[in-house]
């Protein structure tokens, strides 16, 4: 049994290992200047909840087995700084799980966007297979208790997230893990305060494609992809299998004679799929297989989440916050339903999507529906100690959108919206985009 302390217990991978590790008999300990739900109720229910935010160097002494250090931390952090001065072993996450998955074979499905959903699809195909594994994951699951599992598991399948690692290690967390087969769905500028320019970007997935073994999966309709993969053995391009629309989710023709009803929708998802499928078969599960155990994948909390499914207006969350991903997402929900007044909402809340300068690479992204909204905190703004740029710099950069300063001139918008739809007789619709939560807005 050891002990753990976690600087930034909060994170959303953070709190989760914290959890595995209690729950394998260690002893848990942790700080953080904020922290926020579900993280919060999670720890409190555990008896892991910091008494108080803020950090503490009193809580660091040389009785302590190892300190896991989250990126949400500071190089000045006083607890650090403790743990610097008395020598202890000082990991961040990605290095702890890399130590833990020594022996195991590692899978690490990466990408810009998409990663989440497709390490989601692959643990429910091994699940579906009855197969032994562990996982890291970046989303609640429906089935799963937790995000991490860490056991004597041969496997381990592992998203891997090209942000920095913590504060004192500024590599690319998908760096430590040294997979020995990998799926990479897409590259899209992201993270603009840590990769500065797109070179930078696209140089963190060019180490990280060095890094895999024995099989490197990539989405071949990827420009830049293909440059980085195409000329490597170890490479293989996958792309979208012939499929249509049906009912609410689709049909994917994985050969010629043969068709699988999915229950999701989006080129971006049948595309994700088809390169999951490709990883499961190097596990050794059959092709057919594969897609039968995707029919009935439950999907993941806020990506293309349906909240409400049925009746005048049908209602859909999505963590999407990047471009690419907003994008795919706007595109998906306005192909699956043609026939509807589409109404898409999303909120500027990420570092890069708060910049006037990358602002620009959302215009034209949520044309396709009749309203298109966009939110804006200024308190947001605040937090991360930026200034808020002038309404009409804004405005210019985002283009033919409506903007929201006030999460209650939103939410009188909207009912505004459905009263008037309800009295027309229409049918909507609605797609919310974020990776906050609308100021808490009630959506549904």
């Amino acid at each position: 049994m050891s002990h753990y302390h976690f600087i930034a217990v909060g994170g959303a991978v953070m709190h989760n290992l914290a959890l595995e590790l209690q729950a394998l008999g260690h002893v848990i300990s942790g700080s953080d200047d904020e922290i926020f739900e579900p993280a919060l109720s999670r720890l409190e229910l555990a008896g892991i909840l910091p008494t108080e935010f803020g950090w503490f160097p009193e809580k660091i002494d040389s009785h302590l087995d190892g300190v896991i250090l989250g990126m949400h931390a500071r190089l000045d952090n006083p607890e650090l700084q403790k743990s610097q001065k008395l020598g202890i072993p000082i990991f961040s996450f990605p290095a702890f799980i890399r130590q833990h998955a020594q022996n195991k074979i590692r899978v690490v499905l990466a990408g810009s966007h998409g990663k989440t959903t497709s390490t989601a699809m692959l643990m429910h195909i091994l699940q579906k297979e009855g197969k032994n594994f562990d996982y890291l994951v970046g989303s609640m699951i429906r089935g799963y208790e937790r995000m991490v599992r860490l056991t004597d598991a041969p496997l381990m399948i592992i998203e891997g997230d090209e942000y920095l690692s913590s504060p004192l290690d500024l590599s690319s967390k998908f760096l430590h893990y040294e997979p020995h087969f990998a799926l990479i769905t897409g590259i899209a500028w992201d993270h603009v305060n840590v990769f500065p320019t797109l070179d930078s970007y696209y140089q963190t997935f060019e180490k990280f494609i060095d890094t895999v073994k024995d099989a490197c999966w990539y989405y071949k309709k990827d420009t830049e992809l293909v440059r980085m993969c195409g000329s490597q053995p170890k490479s293989k391009g996958y792309e979208a299998l012939p499929h249509k629309r049906s009912n609410s989710g689709t049909e994917v023709f994985w050969n010629k004679e043969q068709s699988i009803w999915v229950p999701f929708f989006g080129t971006h998802n049948i595309e994700n799929a088809t390169g999951v499928v490709a990883l499961a078969i190097e596990l050794g599960i059959p092709e057919e297989r594969a897609w039968k155990h995707l029919a009935d994948f439950p999907g993941t909390a806020k990506r293309l989440e349906c909240l409400q499914p049925e009746g005048a207006e049908i209602v859909y969350r999505d963590f999407a916050h990047a471009p690419s991903k907003a994008a795919a997402t706007v595109a998906a929900v306005r192909a699956q339903y043609p026939d509807r007044k589409m109404l898409s909402v999303f909120e500027l809340h990420t570092y890069s999507s708060l910049q006037p300068e990358f602002m620009e690479s959302y215009k034209g992204l949520f044309d396709a529906a009749e309203e298109a909204w966009v939110l804006y905190d200024p308190h947001v703004f605040e937090l991360k100690k930026m200034p808020v740029p002038p309404l009409q710099i804004m405005q210019d950069r985002l283009g033919q959108v409506r903007l929201f300063s006030n999460i209650n001139e939103l939410e009188q918008a909207l009912k505004s919206l459905r009263n008037d739809a309800q009295a027309r007789n229409e049918i909507w619709v609605s797609l919310w985009m974020s990776s906050g939560n609308f100021g808490g807005l009630k959506i549904v």
